[in-house]
């Protein structure tokens, strides 16, 4: 069948629908297990839309890179779509910094009237905080590195620079998990603990989100899907992983800096 539009209709696809589906198990699975202490519910459903996600990006990938769908109207198309998401993102961080400074720059009477609260034994901000500020910003580098080197061609420093940097974003990761573990508050202690919680534990989901799509970036890269001209796929992750770095600046200094 030929057509004389640049643009890609995509087949008929259970992906969508199921993934609507799981994503409404994730959250009853999340909510019987906040209540009755269950989370039977929420690991299926994760279970099942990491499946869905596999599939579903199997297909995209299919389509862009064997197939010949994904033209430059569409791949414009992807890129509108990437970056009114991470538009999207910003908007949610920008709730948990306005609850943040909502509360410390005016403490109400409950908090005592001082920020951050009594009996609050804040992280110091030149321990690990610091150092997994380094680490982000040293990944941002080493991303941008395997970015121009797909732009030059370069197989072997692209996969070097790219595995580089998903090593700095695992290590990120169990910095934080150590981080949580020996925290000195909780997120049910005070306004604190929770716009605490709230913004770097979203934020560590982020990275963990991040660094799965580098992972898979890293496998499409060793298949050579990825060309001078045509390697989208890579270019929405590096952008994704450049924003985590900045809420992540932001972060530092607003909660572990200047908050403490």
């Amino acid at each position: 069948m030929t057509k004389n539009h640049p643009f890609h209709l995509v087949d008929y696809s259970p992906w969508p629908i199921l993934g609507a589906l799981s994503a409404m198990s994730n959250l009853i699975g999340m909510i019987k297990w906040f209540h009755f202490y269950n989370s039977n519910l929420f690991l299926i459903s994760n279970t099942v839309m990491i499946l869905i996600m596999y599939q579903w990006w199997r297909d995209i990938t299919r389509e862009g890179t064997f197939q010949g769908h994904h033209t430059f109207k569409v791949t414009m198309g992807l890129r509108w779509g990437m970056i009114l998401f991470i538009t999207s993102e910003i908007f949610f961080f920008i709730s948990f910094f306005w609850s943040f400074y909502h509360s410390s720059l005016s403490p109400s009477i409950e908090l005592g009237m001082i920020w951050p609260p009594k009996n609050i034994m804040t992280f110091n901000p030149s321990s690990i905080p610091l150092l997994n500020t380094l680490i982000l910003l040293s990944s941002g580098l080493s991303i941008t590195w395997s970015h121009h080197s797909i732009m030059e061609n370069n197989f072997n420093q692209a996969f070097q620079s790219l595995l580089i940097t998903i090593i700095l974003g695992v290590y990120f990761t169990i910095l934080q998990g150590i981080e949580y573990m020996e925290a000195p508050f909780s997120i049910a202690d005070s306004v604190y603990g929770s716009s605490f919680f709230m913004a770097t534990g979203f934020h560590g989901l982020h990275v963990i989100i991040g660094t799965t799509f580098l992972m898979v970036c890293l496998i499409r890269l060793n298949f050579n899907h990825f060309s001078i001209q045509h390697h989208f796929g890579f270019e929405a992750a590096a952008w994704y992983w450049h924003f985590v770095d900045v809420v992540w600046l932001f972060l530092y200094l607003s909660i572990y800096w200047w908050g403490s």
